[in-house]
């Protein structure tokens, strides 16, 4: 059993997992800033000094904190946004990366291989008339 938890724990995809939710947890936190500190007061200006997060209905002694509820969307739009791009640029510098590499792998023909190939083409050429 301890030898199959290894073997899990241990794989790549797990590992890469973990760095993952490492990186996840300091990326929230830069994005947390900035709409706390940059997006929040943006839109407060945008709504004329209007802050959303002090938006409330009283109902007797209950609070209902539909301004709170209204800034957690935001805060959701911004990171899923945040990350989409995120995500977009490192598929754009992967697939980019990529087409470099697939451009150094075509191998370069000799002069002989070229030949050979033209030959062996011919003789294909000329079977195909003689059948």
């Amino acid at each position: 059993m301890w030898k199959d938890f290894k073997e899990f724990a241990f794989k790549g995809n797990v590992m890469d997992l973990a760095i993952a939710v490492v990186i996840g947890a300091a990326f929230s936190g830069i994005v947390t800033s900035l709409v706390t500190n940059i997006i929040t007061p943006l839109v407060g200006i945008l709504m004329n000094g209007v802050d959303l997060s002090g938006l409330k209905y009283t109902f007797g002694d209950a609070e209902i904190l539909y301004g709170t509820f209204i800034q957690s969307i935001l805060d959701f739009f911004v990171v899923a946004f945040s990350i989409f791009l995120f995500i977009r640029l490192a598929m754009k510098l992967k697939r980019k990366k990529e087409e470099e590499v697939v451009e150094e792998e075509v191998p370069k023909v000799s002069v002989q291989e070229e030949l050979l190939i033209e030959i062996r083409d011919l003789l294909r050429e000329q079977n195909k008339h003689s059948s």
